[in-house]
């Protein structure tokens, strides 16, 4: 083996290195980000109560707003 040869094998070697090293960063930044994105708990608390059902206000935290329902355990 030539020093030629010695030499294309190292810069050869250093780019395989490279390469790996920047796909191992680009798939720890994905990662990184794609976690902060995991949706919120949805709260609900009854707030009230309107013909012996409940009036239940329901929040996503990642909304701003509120939603209310009726909840009536004796349906009939």
């Amino acid at each position: 083996m030539t020093q030629d040869d010695k030499d294309a094998l190292k810069e050869f070697l250093r780019g395989v290195a490279f390469t790996i090293g920047l796909a191992a960063v680009a798939f720890i930044g994905i990662a990184i980000m794609s976690r902060g994105n995991t949706p919120s708990v949805n709260e609900s608390k009854v707030v009230g109560t309107y013909k012996d059902c409940d009036i239940i206000q329901w929040h996503y935290d990642g909304l701003s707003e509120y939603k209310y329902f009726l909840y009536c355990p004796d349906n009939k």
